[in-house]
């Protein structure tokens, strides 16, 4: 099989990286980055230094050069593209191969910024509007990138309404130290995918105040049920969210140093502002960006959201951290 990943950031890269190590798999795998200097970077340094420093590019990843001008070639001789920007260039990139006759799938987890009086949309809503012809899923699950492309166990869902694109990601990815499920419910996978970004940047704000341990299980648990609250709303199913795409994501996001939005979470509390520890993290937190998006659509489904509403006027600068948490510890009681 021959396997096209658009965009070279760390997790596009360990991606890649990790498909081109397995040995004795019939899988040829080429890398494109969309600036030719990044390009030419990773073909004479053979390391990704900026996104995923200490990472050897194995000699049988490809990587394109030409920007742009070379996508259409790189998509026309693939069986199949992985779109892996962030949420942001979703829109612009499925425009640019809307007509691609392969399956395509993304690993971008957001909601798309709300645009005026429209509610923010998933990637599957923003593909059905710009490339509706395209065979798509996603390919989500608990995985940071550094993980991924050293060979470490690591468990994946593969999710779409189509059986030959999830059967596609099976036989392109899943090998011996990656594990991957496949589930139709793709409105349940990428709901998950954005909201436990939002519920990491609240743990590592309670983390980051010394709350302890029964603070976070609690605050775990009760945004697992946030999330499963939205997702049932917009159409998916409530078993969806105790498997990798839902609690698996969840747990490893909100607990898991690697995690960038855990990390802002971490620096809000210690005093730093969100232009400062959006600086000193230097990689997009997909929480900041979509956290206001998810409170906004869950608004419109009439879904009640209290810790994701906490973190949205946090980030807003409405609040302080620790009038954060007294909002929620002194809102009224109610049933589980």
């Amino acid at each position: 099989m021959k396997i096209a990943v658009l965009g070279a950031g760390a997790w596009g890269t360990a991606l890649a990286v990790n498909a081109a190590s397995q040995t004795g798999r019939a899988h040829s795998v080429n890398l494109w980055a969309r600036d030719p200097l990044q390009a030419r970077a990773l073909q004479g340094q053979r390391e990704n230094q900026r996104y995923l420093p200490g990472i050897a590019l194995p000699a049988a990843l490809g990587v394109s050069a030409g920007g742009a001008a070379a996508l259409p070639a790189v998509v026309g001789d693939a069986d199949l593209v992985v779109l892996a920007t962030p949420m942001s260039g979703l829109r612009g990139l499925l425009s640019e191969i809307s007509g691609c006759a392969v399956p395509a799938v993304w690993l971008c987890k957001g909601f798309e910024s709300a645009q005026g009086e429209q509610s923010g949309l998933l990637a599957h809503e923003v593909q059905a509007l710009v490339a509706p012809h395209l065979l798509a899923g996603v390919l989500s699950g608990p995985s940071f990138a550094l993980e991924v492309a050293r060979g470490q166990p690591t468990a994946l869902v593969a999710a779409s309404q189509s059986p030959s694109v999830r059967e596609t990601l099976v036989q392109a990815f899943h090998n011996q130290t990656l594990r991957v499920y496949a589930n139709d419910d793709i409105i349940g996978v990428e709901v998950g995918g954005a909201v436990k970004n939002v519920l990491a940047i609240a743990t590592g704000l309670c983390d980051g105040l010394n709350l302890g341990l029964n603070a976070r299980a609690a605050l775990i648990t009760r945004g697992l049920a946030e999330m499963t609250r939205l997702g049932v709303a917009l159409g998916a199913r409530a078993d969806t969210f105790m498997g990798l795409g839902g609690l698996g994501d969840l747990v490893l996001t909100a607990t898991g140093d690697l995690s960038r939005n855990r990390q802002i979470g971490l620096a809000l509390a210690r005093g730093q502002t969100l232009q400062q520890a959006l600086a000193a993290l230097g990689h997009v937190a997909e929480g900041v960006h979509c956290a206001r998006t998810v409170l906004k659509r869950a608004t419109s489904v009439r879904v009640e959201m209290p810790i994701t509403e906490a973190v949205v006027n946090l980030l807003d600068g409405k609040t302080r951290p620790p009038q954060a948490v007294a909002l929620l510890m002194g809102r009224q009681a109610a049933g589980e």
